[in-house]
């Protein structure tokens, strides 16, 4: 049981990490004049994805560290970096919600939802130097 957070968190930041690749080039695409094609949907259904597993995997990890140890925010910049994530996660998919559904042409949302979610893979990464740790302090152990 203690190894579903880390299962759907790793799985999440896989799916962050491609719908990041489908979104730079589309980046790369309109900033910085390369030639590629948008898999619009798919960006939208992984990063859609990701950001789905994350949240209630969050609250997966709160809930088996108080089942294991009847204590929660004991694990330092783990727990401090995934409750940072948390605004980022909803602003990722909020503004990610509102492009899909509402397209038009933007020039500032898509720049700001980009570095969001940039933001987030980048902290999902460090989440997973910082999980493996608590698993070797606290579960492993």
């Amino acid at each position: 049981m203690m190894f579903s957070h880390p299962f759907l968190q790793f799985s999440a930041l896989l799916l962050s990490l491609y719908a990041f690749h489908l979104g730079y080039k589309r980046f790369a695409a309109t900033k910085l004049g390369r030639k590629s094609v948008f898999a619009w949907k798919r960006h939208v259904l992984l990063g859609t994805l990701a950001m789905v597993i994350w949240m209630p995997g969050l609250g997966l990890g709160l809930l088996l560290a108080w089942w294991q140890w009847n204590i929660v925010f004991i694990t330092g910049a783990h727990y401090q970096i995934a409750l940072l994530m948390i605004p980022f996660i909803v602003f990722g998919y909020v503004s990610g919600y509102i492009m899909d559904k509402r397209k038009a042409k933007r020039s500032v949302l898509p720049l700001v939802h980009g570095a969001n979610n940039l933001l987030l893979v980048l902290m999902a990464l460090a989440q997973l130097g910082t999980g493996a740790k608590v698993l070797r302090d606290f579960v492993l152990s």
